[in-house]
């Protein structure tokens, strides 16, 4: 029997920690593909730069997410 349950898991809002994953295995695919691009003797430089920016945009995300993760112990 199904009562409309089925489709609650993909509908349900991702965890802190969820997302801390999703942005950490975003950001190590980021790595390996600038490490690869740097490997070719012919280098797209323009889109090296855009990747180490989003790298670093990804880099404070977690950031964020992993200080909004640690209760504040001054308070």
């Amino acid at each position: 029997m199904r009562d409309g349950n089925q489709g609650d898991a993909a509908n349900h809002e991702m965890t802190p920690a969820m997302r801390l994953m999703t942005l950490q295995s975003r950001h190590r695919g980021l790595d390996e593909k600038i490490l690869d691009l740097q490997s070719q003797p012919y280098q797209n430089q323009l889109l090296i730069q855009r990747l180490k920016k989003e790298k670093l945009r990804l880099k404070d995300m977690i950031e964020r997410l992993r200080n909004d993760m640690i209760p504040d112990l001054n308070a």
